[in-house]
């Protein structure tokens, strides 16, 4: 009995600090909290933009500032999309090197998207 709580407690502490947990926790709520008045900006500029054809909206996202909240929407999101995945890999995925594998494909996949969302962006508003 003694040495399962000592085993337990073991295992336990090798676990690591909840430091790093809350620091996780912390960012995740941010980016969500941040991401609220961009999509409130996104949908209110939809709504203007209904019923406008290509070359206005193209007009649009060539403004600096709907170019700037739009980067800025799209790097949030993509964050709080990809902390909020990895909890789900680090909950869900058995089994050591599967985990680590699908930590790494979840930010080259995050990167690579968010980086061609970004680059389209920056291509509209350059005119490109």
């Amino acid at each position: 009995m003694i040495a399962d709580a000592r085993v337990e407690a073991a295992r336990i502490r090798a676990r690591g600090s909840a430091k790093s947990g809350a620091e996780h926790w912390w960012r995740q709520r941010l980016t969500a909290l941040a991401n609220v008045p961009l999509v409130i900006w996104l949908v209110v500029s939809f709504v203007s933009l209904s019923g406008a054809g290509y070359a206005e909206a193209r007009a649009w996202l060539s403004g600096l500032f709907n170019a700037t909240m739009m980067v800025l929407l799209i790097l949030s999101t993509f964050l709080h999309a990809r902390l909020g995945i990895q909890v789900i890999i680090e909950d869900y995925v058995h089994g050591r090197a599967l985990k680590v594998a699908s930590l790494v494909l979840l930010d080259f996949v995050v990167v690579a998207l968010a980086t061609a969302c970004v680059l389209a962006t920056l291509a509209v508003f350059t005119g490109s």
